[in-house]
């Protein structure tokens, strides 16, 4: 069995415009439920029908996995990672353009536990950014 990112696949199938019922028929499953149980995180797909998701949504089993799509990664002309760009693509995949990193009245709704879950997320990439530069020196 293979460990998926459950959210993907739920991002993933709202951007093609497919209910859960819709996936499970093209991937050939009879009921809708085993699909559906991958998407909530209760079951994991085994490899190959994570092959299937993969080919379907037309993305890396990677992908899948980790969320993260190393063939997508922008460099620049010096090999460094465009960081701007990237960020910017990750708003798009998972479909919060809407959501404006200065749009306050959209920020409001976040819960006590959201904040906290966001302050930590900050707090770790900060921290591998300044490792990953303390290393280059």
């Amino acid at each position: 069995m293979s460990n998926l990112t459950p959210k993907i696949l739920e991002n993933l199938r709202e951007r093609k415009g497919w209910s859960k019922t819709e996936v499970a028929r093209r991937l050939g499953m009879k009921t809708v439920s085993t699909y559906a149980n991958w998407e909530y995180g209760i079951r994991t797909p085994d490899k190959d029908m994570l092959a299937k998701l993969a080919e379907l949504y037309d993305t890396s089993t990677d992908y899948l996995i980790t969320g993260i799509n190393k063939n997508s990664i922008s460099t620049s002309k010096d090999n460094e990672i465009d960081s701007l760009k990237e960020i910017n693509e990750m708003i798009k995949e998972f479909g919060i353009e809407g959501f404006g990193f200065f749009d306050i009245e959209k920020w409001r709704n976040l819960s006590a536990e959201d904040l906290d879950e966001l302050r930590r997320h900050f707090e770790w990439v900060a921290q591998k950014a300044k490792e990953r530069n303390e290393e280059k020196k």
